[in-house]
């Protein structure tokens, strides 16, 4: 997508206070274009299929249809339009819910005005985005869905990364942003993307919630712990 193109955003929340709120402030972001608001999951499916946006910003409790099962919906039906949940919920079910159902990006309501637009472009784009506060919820709900097995030895460097590479994933799956982990390394953003696209393809997977998710798996990070 052409950064001259603006995002087109629909917005899916029952309270109304919230959907203005939402507007208001996605319009005096730059490069966003509000498109449309649906005040339940229902209505989100329905618009997102006669609006076409790049990106629907679903709540997750909403009357009808929720949006978990919206979400669904709208990944299965319309390829083009991606999801990103904004909640005030970070409980471990919403998050691996909004997930599997298909959702790109999870923001928490307190995030703020351009971190809602960073998540819309870098999600638009093709990436994932998963607010930092909320990962280790996402680690907890894997580790709890996953069947109890023997650890397994973890190979000095899995699916023939590089050491640099398994350092890169590694910081990925800490919550680092790319300039983070530029500025971490000592090194280029271009040089951390080129990492990070090696990282990809080497494990097979296709965005940092797959990465991140892979990372704990097989131990390369281990389990954050409230204090």
């Amino acid at each position: 997508m052409s950064e001259d193109t603006p995002i087109r955003v629909l917005l899916a929340d029952d309270q109304r206070v919230v959907r203005e709120g939402l507007a208001m402030l996605l319009d005096l972001l730059p490069g966003v274009e509000v498109v449309g608001a649906a005040a339940d999951g229902e209505q989100a499916v329905e618009l997102a299929g006669r609006l076409r946006p790049d990106v629907v910003l679903m709540d997750l409790r909403m009357p009808r249809c929720d949006g978990i099962e919206a979400t669904r919906r709208v990944r299965e039906r319309f390829d083009d339009v991606q999801v990103v949940a904004l909640t005030t919920y970070a409980d471990d079910r919403s998050v691996l819910d909004a997930l599997r159902a298909g959702a790109r990006g999870y923001l928490t309501k307190d995030a703020g005005a351009e971190e809602i637009r960073a998540a819309l472009h870098q999600v638009a784009g093709g990436r994932a985005v998963i607010d930092r506060a909320v990962q280790h919820h996402l680690v907890e709900a894997i580790a709890a869905t996953s069947p109890p097995s023997r650890p397994e030895p973890v190979p000095e460097r899995p699916d023939g990364l590089t050491p640099r590479e398994t350092e890169v994933l590694v910081l990925v799956a800490e919550g680092l942003s790319n300039t983070e982990i530029a500025a971490h390394l000592v090194v280029s953003e271009g040089t951390v993307k080129t990492h990070i696209n090696h990282v990809f393809a080497k494990l097979g997977v296709r965005d940092r919630a797959q990465a991140v998710s892979y990372a704990y798996r097989t131990g390369l990070v281990p389990p954050a712990t409230d204090s």
